[in-house]
C-alpha cells in the first residue's frame, strides 16, 4: 500500500512540475508522458482542483496562478487535505442548530458538514453523493433532482433551481472553486445558477467552506459578490492578505487548525 501511495505521490508531484513549466496540460498528452490510463490521470486533476491547484475545462486541466503559494515544489498530500477538510466541515456543521434548514450544494466539503451535523435539522441538497454517504438519522435530507453533471454527480438545471425556489432555508454551506472580494466563483458554468439561488433563498448565516489555497483565488465563472456572503471558513494555510481583504468587506472569517 505505501509503495502504491508513493507511486501516485510522485507522478502527480511529476504532473504539476509540468504544470508549472507548460500552464496547462490535455489528458490524453499526460496519459502518455506519464504512461498510464486517462482515468488516472482525470482523477489527479480531479484531486488538483478540488485542492485549488488547476482549473479543468474540456479533456484538460490549467494550472491557478499562485495556487502553490510561496513554496511552488510543495504539494499538499491527499491526507493533509482530507484532515483540512475534516477540520473545516466539522466547524461549518457546529453553525447548524436544531431546526435549521440547510441548502448543501456539491462540493465535498460542503457534504462532509452534513456528516458532521449532530443537531436535528433538514439539508437540502444537489449533491446526488448525500445518498452514499452516512450522517445522522435525525437529518432530514431532500434531494432537488434536475439534469446530472456527471463529473461531480450533482444536480442542475432548471427543474434544481425551480425547487430551491420554492424553499427557504435558515442556513447554507456552500464550497466553491475560489472566493476574493470580487465574490465567489466556480469553475462549472453549470453549477452557477444553482449555487446563487441557494444563496439568494437563505435568509440566515450563508456559510462559504473553501480550503487555505482557494482563497484569494479566482476562477472564470462568477457566482456571487460578497454582500450574499455572511461566513467564510477555511484553514491556517489561507493566504493571510486575502483573509484581511475578505474582512475588511464584512466576512466573518473562520480559520481552523488541521
Amino acid at each position: 500500500m505505501k509503495s502504491s501511495i508513493g507511486i501516485v505521490t510522485k507522478r502527480q508531484e511529476k504532473l504539476i512540475q509540468y504544470l508549472k513549466e507548460n500552464g496547462s496540460i490535455q489528458v490524453d498528452d499526460a496519459s502518455k508522458i506519464f504512461s498510464v490510463s486517462p482515468l488516472t490521470i482525470r482523477r489527479d486533476l480531479q484531486s488538483f482542483e478540488e485542492r485549488g491547484l488547476v482549473e479543468r475545462f474540456y479533456g484538460g486541466a490549467t494550472l491557478i496562478q499562485d495556487a502553490l503559494g510561496e513554496d511552488p515544489t510543495y504539494l499538499p498530500t491527499n491526507e493533509e487535505l482530507d484532515h483540512k477538510k475534516i477540520a473545516i466541515a466539522k466547524a461549518a456543521a457546529s453553525l447548524i442548530e436544531a431546526g435549521d434548514t440547510v441548502f448543501i450544494n456539491s462540493s465535498s466539503t460542503a457534504l462532509l458538514a452534513m456528516s458532521n451535523i449532530e443537531n436535528r435539522a433538514t439539508v437540502i441538497t444537489n449533491n446526488g453523493k448525500a445518498l452514499s454517504i452516512p450522517k445522522n438519522p435525525n437529518i432530514d435530507l431532500i434531494l432537488t433532482g434536475g439534469e446530472v453533471y456527471e463529473r461531480k454527480q450533482s444536480m442542475v438545471g432548471d427543474y434544481a433551481i425551480s425547487i430551491f425556489n420554492k424553499i427557504s432555508a435558515t442556513k447554507c454551506i456552500i464550497g466553491v472553486s475560489g472566493i476574493n472580494e470580487r465574490g465567489i466563483t466556480t469553475s462549472v458554468i453549470q453549477e452557477v445558477a444553482v449555487n446563487r439561488v441557494m444563496l439568494e433563498r437563505c435568509k440566515g448565516q450563508r456559510i462559504i467552506v473553501a480550503q487555505g489555497p482557494k482563497v484569494g483565488i479566482e476562477h472564470n465563472f462568477l457566482t456571487a459578490e460578497l454582500p450574499l456572503i455572511t461566513h467564510l471558513i477555511t484553514d491556517s494555510s489561507a493566504n493571510p492578505d486575502a483573509v484581511k481583504r475578505l474582512e475588511a468587506k464584512g466576512i466573518k472569517v473562520i480559520q481552523v487548525e488541521e
